[in-house]
């Protein structure tokens, strides 16, 4: 008998709010973001290039698409399973190091693929060494 694991698709977009689970899937971030801090993680912002106050930066940097994709497997996946999260654009390096901070935290591996590139991250490591 073959078992096969359920599949949950949703294309995200930043800031997305038309899931049918948006609120749900927006605690489960907002949750997961206060506790990466907790673990000294700081945004990284250096690379947003939008004329605004650092705060606003941030705010674009967590309602980042992969963030909420990450947010939706939390909330559909039990504690083990894996989580995989495709990307059309290549992994910026602000979600590349969140990422990291996140398996670590959660004891998950999660596995980004991006356009060029897959990345399987576990216990606070990339399988692409932090060089893609």
């Amino acid at each position: 008998m073959h078992c096969s694991k359920p599949i949950y698709k949703h294309v995200y977009q930043d800031d997305d709010m038309s899931h049918p689970e948006t609120e749900a899937i927006y605690k489960v971030l907002e949750g997961l973001i206060q506790r990466i801090e907790l673990e000294g993680f700081t945004p990284v912002t250096g690379l947003v290039l939008m004329d605004v106050f650092e705060e606003e930066k941030e705010e674009n940097l967590n309602g980042h698409s992969g963030k909420l994709a990450l947010a939706h497997g939390l909330l559909k996946t039990s504690p083990r399973t894996d989580i995989r999260v495709s990307k059309n654009l290549r992994i910026c390096h602000d979600y590349h190091c969140w990422i990291k901070l996140v398996s670590r935290v959660l004891g998950r591996v999660i596995i980004v693929r991006d356009r060029i590139h897959f990345h399987r991250f576990e216990d606070g490591l990339c399988s692409c060494g932090d060089y893609w």
